[in-house]
């Protein structure tokens, strides 16, 4: 198992212990929501009561009992209607809009719709009639029905925040790791190559096979090349606008000599000559990882087509193969480094492809499309 699966199984089991968390939350909340509706339903019936009891009241302890029950009732609002829906007295509602009708109409539906009204009926006490109490639920209960949400809702943002502030610093890090581990590959390698130069150039001197000495310049060439590149990662690399059928060729060429026969290599070029801003060491570079990749993937026989495409304000080009394919769940993880099928490979060239198209040429590099066993397309975007 590599280390992005892994990392995809931990995002997973962390989603779904938030979610287990949050739902705990909201179920934990619901039910002390539930509990204090209940209790304000109580409350009502017995302010109800006291008030159905006040009418009726035959003693002072009685009239200051009742009367105490009735003022404690400061947090639900309530609103007394007759038995023909006429309001009769609010309470605990808007102070400086009380008299106004069309207010308290629409508080009424307001209560309608949360809870039943409580049924009080004077029978003896005042010559006999009805009326109905509404109420709402109290500021303290709806504050509290809402906060998960909004306790949720802070964690989340703290959390997000706190991703990218950690998924930024760690990108930072990753960068210099890149840049330093570039620069020091150039150095180290700057060193033997100025001797194998001075070796070269001793043994033409004394006449050596001029085969040999032309197959050893082309492999100092080669690491000239390789340092070259190296040493242009972490800097800002000159651009110029080349032609992209010749540099694909060239890159093509390249792999070809060093690949099977029974691999076949095909550009399909553009009806007219494109040419886009590219640094040519450091695009080759990310051609010959793409096709390395794809001979490495296809086996023998296997074909390799190049297309390059001309859209107006940019260029495309696609590279296809007849390899085993790629599955889409890993279209952007194979751009990650550290990530590879190979038991051999050390998952960096794809990373370090995507790094040199989007960072340097402004451009993009995406699995445009794969079937198992069919192939593979990649395609790289550049502004003209």
């Amino acid at each position: 198992m590599n280390i992005y699966t892994q990392k995809q199984r931990w995002k997973a089991l962390l989603l779904v212990a938030a979610l287990l968390i949050g739902a705990a939350s909201l179920w934990y909340t619901s039910r002390l929501v539930k509990q204090l509706s209940e209790e304000e339903k109580k409350k009502m019936q017995i302010w109800a009561e006291a008030t159905k009891r006040f009418a009726a009241v035959g003693t002072n302890e009685d009239i200051v009992f009742l009367s105490s029950v009735i003022s404690n009732n400061t947090t639900i609002p309530i609103i007394q209607t007759d038995d023909k829906g006429k309001i009769m007295a609010s309470r605990n509602l808007d102070s400086l809009r009380e008299k106004d009708m069309t207010y308290l109409e629409q508080h009424l539906q307001i209560m309608k719709s949360e809870h039943d009204p409580i049924f009080i009926d004077f029978k003896s006490e005042l010559g006999g009639f009805k009326q109905y109490l509404y109420y709402e639920d109290s500021s303290l209960l709806v504050k509290l029905r809402y906060y998960p949400y909004f306790q949720l809702a802070v964690i989340a943002l703290f959390l997000f925040v706190s991703y990218l502030a950690f998924s930024t610093s760690r990108k930072a890090e990753q960068n210099q790791v890149w840049v330093g581990m570039a620069k020091e590959t150039a150095h180290q390698l700057g060193t033997p190559l100025s001797s194998l130069m001075a070796w070269l150039d001793y043994l033409k001197m004394k006449g050596a096979d001029k085969e040999y000495t032309q197959e050893i310049e082309k492999d100092v060439i080669r690491l000239q090349t390789i340092t070259e590149r190296f040493s242009k990662i972490g800097s800002a690399p000159s651009l110029k606008k080349e032609d992209l059928s010749e540099v694909m060729q060239h890159s093509m060429d390249y792999m070809k000599s060093r690949a099977s026969d029974k691999i076949t290599f095909k550009l399909v070029p553009p009806v007219n000559e494109v040419h886009a801003p590219i640094n040519v060491p450091l695009f080759e570079w990310v051609i010959e990882n793409l096709l390395k990749n794809a001979i490495d993937a296809m086996g023998t026989p296997g074909k390799i087509t190049v297309t390059i495409t001309d859209q107006h304000q940019f260029a495309y080009i696609d590279i296809a193969d007849t390899g085993k394919g790629i599955a889409k769940a890993n279209y952007k993880t194979i751009f990650k480094p550290g990530y590879t099928t190979k038991s051999r490979g050390w998952g960096l060239g794809l990373s370090l492809s995507k790094r040199i198209i989007e960072e340097y040429h402004d451009g993009q590099i995406f699995v445009k499309s794969s079937e198992p066993n069919k192939g593979t397309i990649f395609r790289i975007v550049l502004k003209k």
